[in-house]
Order: C-alpha cells, then sequence, then structure tokens
C-alpha cells in the first residue's frame, strides 16, 4: 500500500496504525514530477495496486468579484483538479495493458451546482466529476473501473471552521465504511450520504431561477481561511 500527503508526521501515526504494510510519500499532489517520481518508485517496490484512490482536496472561502482570490482560485483547482490527474496518469498505461484495476476519485456534492463563496471549489469539483465521467467512458474497453464519490459534510479540520449548520455531516470513521463499500461495490457514481444523495438529485433538477433563488439565501465559507488553509 502507498500512501501520499503533504504532512509526514501526519502519514506516519496514519501508517503506525495500519495492519497492512505501507509506504508513505510527502509529497503535495500538484507537484506532477514529484509524485510521478514516487509513483514509479513505488510500482518498482509493490508492484502495480489494484485500486488507486485520489482523496487530497482543499477548500475555502472565495468571491469571483475580488482580484486577490485568483491566487486562491488556481490553487484549488490545481489541487482538487490537477492533483487527481497527477494521481491517476501514472497508472494507466499499466491498468490498460494489464486490463485490470479500479481508479477511484472523491469528488463533492458542491461539485453539482455552483454555490455562492465557494466558487473555486465548486468548480474544481464540478470539473473533477466531469473528468472522471470521460475518464470512465474512455477505460470501459480495458475492463478498468472508475468511481466517483461525492460526499456531502465529513466531519474533518476542513469543516470545523464552519459556522453554520452542515446537514447530515458524518464522522469520518463512517464516511470511509460507507466510501468502502461504494468501492467495492465498483459504484460509477454515489453521493454520500443517502439523505445528501436525494438533495444532490433536487439540486440537479431545480430550474436556474430557483436555485438562485435558494442558493443565494445559502451559508458560505469564511475568506479568512486563504491564507491558512495552503499553509
Amino acid at each position: 500500500m502507498g500512501l501520499v500527503g503533504r504532512r509526514k508526521p501526519l502519514l506516519e501515526k496514519l501508517q503506525r496504525s495500519l495492519k497492512t504494510p505501507s509506504f508513505i510519500y510527502a509529497i503535495d499532489v500538484s507537484e506532477e514530477h514529484l509524485l510521478h517520481q514516487a509513483i514509479q518508485r513505488h510500482i518498482k517496490t509493490v508492484g502495480i495496486p489494484d485500486i488507486v484512490i485520489a482523496n487530497a482536496g482543499v477548500s475555502t472561502g472565495t468571491l469571483n468579484s475580488e482580484k486577490e482570490d485568483l491566487v486562491t482560485f488556481k490553487r484549488v483547482i490545481d489541487i482538487n483538479l490537477y492533483g487527481v490527474m497527477h494521481t491517476f496518469l501514472p497508472f494507466m498505461k499499466a491498468f490498460k495493458k494489464r486490463q485490470h484495476g479500479q481508479f477511484v476519485g472523491i469528488a463533492s456534492v458542491a461539485g453539482i451546482r455552483g454555490l455562492p463563496g465557494s466558487g473555486a471549489y465548486s468548480a474544481s469539483k464540478a470539473a473533477l466529476i466531469n473528468y472522471l465521467e470521460s475518464m470512465r467512458i474512455e477505460m470501459l474497453p480495458f475492463n478498468i473501473q472508475v468511481t466517483t464519490i461525492a460526499p456531502g459534510y465529513i466531519k474533518t479540520p476542513m469543516t470545523n471552521d464552519n459556522t453554520y449548520t452542515m446537514p447530515f455531516i458524518l464522522e469520518v470513521d463512517e464516511a470511509v465504511k460507507r466510501f468502502m463499500k461504494a468501492i467495492d461495490r465498483k459504484k460509477k457514481f454515489v453521493i454520500i450520504p443517502w439523505q445528501m444523495n436525494i438533495l444532490g438529485t433536487l439540486m440537479r433538477l431545480l430550474p436556474a431561477s430557483i436555485w438562485d433563488f435558494l442558493a443565494k439565501r445559502g451559508p458560505r465559507k469564511l475568506r479568512a481561511m486563504i491564507n491558512e488553509t495552503f499553509s
């Protein structure tokens, strides 16, 4: 098993908690060259994995009208979209040659419709959902599965600073159990939890005028998080 993340101490803590032997790589997924090198080393050491999961993601408040937020927009998209592409690409040729494998991308229900004050996050996750769908269809002739998981709220450091009510929020362990179930069943696209799935389906169906009316009253992430998010 290979584990990738920016913070080595947290990776080491996770590694110690696992019963399965693992290798850790302290790398930012937006750094394509370093990630590619690490993946090649991992493949040479333990072989080609059966499942590759891209879970890295960041979220922070942004405003489309503020020029200074453009840097944050680029950074969010660099991690949330390109980070997934950087993670998957080194495995594709090997999976296709072997005619087997599964890619799992963690998107978000926020990618279904644009959310005010979260333009960067919504855009990155919407793009990710469509990228994964495109990839899923491309991989079909090679017997390669692509699973898109779009969760709602999960209790993590990223949501701890939210000052608004987060409906149907899941504890991390419960979210992971549901993720594993979806992966094991090789789901193509799933919104977790089921309550958020109903809400997400309704969001898709609402006319733009009704969505605008409802969303403009919705909660927004704090822009004050911008500087701390990527430290």
